[in-house]
């Protein structure tokens, strides 16, 4: 997908700020039973497609209002993903600047996830 410049200006200001993670890291980390909230910021129709395993749905739009009745301790430590990696490191940067401490965009998001073989959930 080819995006538009001032979209990626904003993303690479916002991965300046933010940790990332792997795939393979994040698929270890679900592996191991690490505790961990997993969100996807993806719109709803992309989650209700299929997501990865125990993932919760807190959309790009809404996750700023709704994370701290989802995640009350900024200290929880928090996946984000998206498509690619790109929503999710804006939703990060945002959820830094709330006062959350441990969170973390997945670099290659679903399209990653899925190129792998690893597993999804539906609906």
């Amino acid at each position: 997908m080819q995006h538009a410049s001032g979209f990626l200006k904003l993303v690479n200001d916002a991965k300046t700020r933010i940790r990332e993670t792997t795939v393979d890291d994040v698929k270890a980390k679900l592996d191991e039973e690490e505790k961990f909230v997993l969100i996807d910021v993806r719109e709803e129709s992309e989650y209700a497609k299929d997501h990865l395993p125990g993932a919760v749905h807190l959309g790009k739009g809404i996750i700023e209002r709704d994370i701290e009745q989802r995640v009350p301790d900024p200290k929880t430590p928090i996946v984000l993903y998206c498509g690619g990696g790109f929503r999710s490191a804006l939703s990060a940067d945002n959820l830094q600047k709330m006062g959350y401490t441990n969170v973390v965009s997945m670099d290659g998001g679903v399209r990653e996830w899925r190129e792998k073989g690893l597993p999804m959930e539906k609906g």
